[in-house]
This record gives C-alpha cells, structure tokens and sequence, in this order.
C-alpha cells in the first residue's frame, strides 16, 4: 500500500457546512469525477490564478465579481453630511 508521503501527496481536511458540502457534491457529479478530484482540481487552480495575481500585482475577478465592481462604479455612494463636512474641511473651505 502507497502512503501519501511516498507518493509526494498530503492530505487536506477541511470542515464545512452541509449545505456548502452538497454544493460540492452536486459539482463533482456533474463534471463525473470523485468529490476529492473536483475540490483538487478547483481549488488548485484557482489558488494558482490568485498567486500568479499577485505576483503580477493585478486584480482577476470572475464574472459577476467584474460585475458588481462595474455597477459600483456606476452609482457612487451619496455623501453623508459628516462626509460632506469632511471633504469641506480637507479642502480648506470649512
């Protein structure tokens, strides 16, 4: 029997909900691997897209992320009046 040791291997344990577990069952179904090659192969990547992110000192965002950025650039917040009053005071026009 190979031990994960030999074979270069760790394993991981991670906790989480029901719900969040489903979630990666349902996945793992659908692409018709096991549940641990499907949060291998997800996680994986996706840590070595965030990695190489940062080393480039750039931002990726999924799709609805790049979304709700855009939308937030597109309806800035309203001032309160204490923020008001700060730009004001910081502009030298209190």
């Amino acid at each position: 029997m190979t031990r994960p040791s030999d074979t270069g291997t760790s394993p991981l344990m991670v906790r989480l909900d029901a719900e969040s577990k489903q979630a990666l069952v349902k996945a793992a179904e659908l692409r018709k691997i096991s549940l641990s090659d499907y949060v291998r192969t997800v996680t994986v990547a996706q840590a070595r897209r965030e990695v190489a992110s940062a080393q480039e000192q750039t931002i990726q965002m999924t799709p609805s992320e790049q979304l709700a950025f855009w939308q937030a650039l597109q309806a800035p917040p309203e001032l309160t009046p204490a923020q008001k009053r700060l730009a004001l005071l910081m502009r030298g026009e209190s």
